[in-house]
């Protein structure tokens, strides 16, 4: 071969390799996800958009769409009665961008709610919603979860805002409606309200939570836990939220038979809770007793009100602040933690904690 043809190949085969195909460099257009199966390959999309329809008994809907995209929804999607466990929608995408435009998942809870919960009763697939990947989420609403509304077990930093969790009619039958269930880090959840019957935020495992400026009604208030085995939560901090109406109004709660188990560094900040039943604060080692015979096998330590007094009240003929260690530690600082009404605090101080300040 020549030189000069040599040279003509060579440059030929460099401008192929270095000119991207249409197909390298073309967007997929938007996605429109207006059934279970136009949900089934959503990787290459970039954007996504959920209209109103009716996912059918038996089946459930996931939603995994390219790293970065956007997920909008433009209508509600409603979940026929099913025997299907949970989750019935799943997100799962990095570094999403969801926003509901203030639609609703809509999960039939009348047709399941027979004040049995998840214990019994008619089967209730739950949790109504996870959420997986990570990113912000939010205004979208939760109405009528058969039981758990929303579970969060994103893997990177994220945050919900402006979601509203509506289980108000189930006031007479609804049990285990729980509103944010957690095992997550890095998280903020904040400017939520939930209306339920269980607990309004329950914290299982994970750390550098903050949950602010939320609104919780008719539930069992803000908890930690249930901890079990093997399973730590830490740096959890509560800020301006309040809690009215509801039958405890905050705990933590570590299973008496935990293990390799911990809790710590959880802070308190201008909080305004109301429980109307038993303990307006409470933390127990004995769980699924709120007091009894308190494990040693997990840690509690580093409990604190800091910053804006936060406020407790409860009306109800159990003491204002429960405390139920088998293995707590170090020096608590609850100066600013007013705690008023029911009977007087109940301290049970094992492992050797100390608890200063504060009007209990």
């Amino acid at each position: 071969m020549s030189l000069l043809a040599f040279i003509t190949l060579a440059c030929v085969l460099t401008s192929a390799l270095a000119t991207p195909t249409p197909a390298a460099t073309a967007k997929r257009a938007t996605c429109t996800v207006n059934s279970v199966a136009s949900a089934s390959n959503l990787s290459g999309c970039s954007s996504v958009v959920i209209t109103a329809f009716t996912v059918p008994s038996g089946n459930t809907l996931t939603i995994k769409a390219a790293s970065g995209a956007s997920v909008q929804m433009t209508g509600s999607v409603t979940f026929a009665q099913t025997t299907s466990s949970g989750p019935l929608f799943t997100l799962d995408t990095s570094d999403v961008s969801f926003n509901g435009n203030g639609n609703s998942f809509f999960g039939n809870g009348p047709l399941y709610w027979d004040g049995e919960g998840t214990s019994g009763g008619k089967t209730k697939p739950h949790p109504l919603l996870k959420f997986e990947g990570s990113g912000t989420f939010t205004n979208f609403i939760v109405k009528d979860s058969p039981a758990h509304a929303i579970s969060v077990g994103t893997s990177a930093t994220s945050s919900f805002t402006n979601v509203r969790v509506d289980n108000a009619d189930g006031a007479s039958l609804g049990k285990n409606t729980d509103g944010f269930d957690v095992s997550a880090s890095d998280l903020t959840i904040s400017g939520c309200t939930v209306l339920n019957q269980d607990d309004c935020v329950a914290i299982n495992s994970g750390s550098n939570i903050l949950f602010e400026n939320n609104v919780c009604t008719g539930g069992h208030g803000m908890s930690i836990g249930s901890i079990a085995t093997g399973k730590s939560v830490s740096g959890v901090t509560f800020s301006g939220n309040t809690v009215s109406q509801s039958m405890y109004g905050m705990r933590i709660k570590v299973d008496s038979d935990a293990t390799d188990a911990s809790v710590s560094d959880i802070t308190y900040i201008g909080n305004n809770i109301s429980a109307n039943d038993k303990y307006g604060y409470l933390i127990t080692q004995s769980y699924s007793e709120d007091f009894g015979t308190p494990g040693t096998g997990s840690t509690v330590s580093g409990i604190t009100f800091s910053g804006a007094t936060t406020k407790v009240t409860t009306t109800g003929k159990f003491p204002v602040v429960g405390v139920d260690c088998g293995k707590c530690t170090g020096t608590w600082n609850w100066g600013s933690l007013d705690a008023t009404g029911g009977e007087a605090a109940d301290l049970v101080l094992g492992g050797g904690v100390k608890i200063s300040g504060g009007t209990v």
